[in-house]
């Protein structure tokens, strides 16, 4: 069920204006910058809503300040590992600090790309055809052996990608067998495992999920038109190099399709509050899902903002709601 164009619902009990809240940002990740500023929208648009909160970096730092002052709830603005394969949740959880988002162990599953399509499949919820190559492996096996393998069995084109990672970087599309070879290569600059699938062609759709208190619910799919024609880094956080259509322009039996197939995904996973599910729509019509993001950017080129605003929601009043939900979620001491 898509989310209606009304204001947030308030939480009861846990009112947003009265809560501390942490907006974490930054890391080691090669998303270190694109975090940084997830970090300071989100910042900016809480205060905005007279929520009081601050900027912090997951360093050294941190948990002594946890333990000092522990906020009323947590905003996870990291992308890449340290945001998005649990493990931060997991010490936020030794913590008893409550935080907007799914639990380290949903959170774990969605990261690793083979693992969450696996479920994906289980549940009966399309995806491409896809194979991991560890880098051990790829070299032990024989690089032209193992190549030869996965086109003959996934044919061409395909899409070579870091099994755990995000924004599209070490991530290349293969049209010709002797082109990947160097996108394996590629790949393996940022992750030891590679994730080969069938590229399936068709309209780049990425649908936000929301829960504001009623379960989860998607909000308008937002259509990415990358000028080269892949969703690459540069893409994402260039301006000018992609245009978004939010709705995306897709008619009413596609999209109820899309965000079917997307609130599917998000409860496979056991997520909570808010993710990203990113889709393509192939020349049918059919949603074939690619990955499912836990930490969505919150850029001013990112894709959950421009749905929020296409369902005619306030950014700072969502990001308030979600808080309070988090905030009430803290174990009675």
């Amino acid at each position: 069920m898509a989310v209606s164009p009304a204001a947030p619902t308030p939480v009861t009990g846990s009112s947003a204006d009265e809560l501390h809240v942490l907006v974490l940002a930054g890391g080691l990740s090669y998303e270190r910058d694109v975090s940084l500023r997830s970090g300071r929208r989100v910042l900016d648009a809480l205060r905005a809503v007279g929520v009081e909160a601050e900027l912090r970096d997951a360093d050294v730092a941190l948990l002594p300040a946890l333990t000092a002052d522990p906020p009323d709830a947590v905003v996870i603005a990291l992308h890449g590992a340290t945001g998005e394969d649990g493990s931060l949740r997991g010490v936020l959880d030794l913590c008893d600090v409550p935080y907007v988002g799914c639990d380290a162990r949903s959170s774990r599953l969605a990261w690793d790309k083979p693992s969450a399509k696996a479920v994906l499949r289980e549940a009966g919820i399309p995806t491409p055809d896809w194979v991991a190559l560890p880098h051990d492996r790829f070299s032990e096996l024989g690089a032209v052996a193992v190549l030869d393998r996965i086109v003959d069995r996934l044919g061409l084109p395909l899409m070579v990608k870091p099994a755990q990672g995000g924004s599209g970087l070490g991530a290349a599309v293969v049209r010709e067998a002797a082109s990947l070879p160097a996108a394996m290569v590629g790949c393996f600059a940022y992750d030891q495992t590679a994730l080969v699938e069938r590229y399936v062609p068709g309209m780049d759709v990425a649908v936000s999920v929301l829960d504001l208190g009623e379960g989860p619910q998607a909000l308008p799919p937002v259509e990415i038109v990358p000028r080269n024609g892949v969703y690459d880094y540069a893409a994402r956080y260039t301006a000018g190099r992609t245009t978004w259509h939010a709705p995306a322009r897709l008619d009413a039996a596609t999209t109820a399709r899309v965000t079917e197939v997307a609130l599917a995904a998000h409860t496979a996973l056991g997520l909570r509050d808010v993710s990203r599910v990113d889709l393509i729509v192939d020349a049918d019509g059919r949603p074939h899902v690619l990955e499912v993001n836990v930490s969505p950017g919150m850029t001013e080129t990112s894709l959950l903002p421009l749905a929020i605003q296409a369902a005619g929601l306030d950014f700072g009043r969502v990001l308030g709601t979600l808080v309070g939900r988090a905030a009430a979620r803290r174990r009675p001491s």
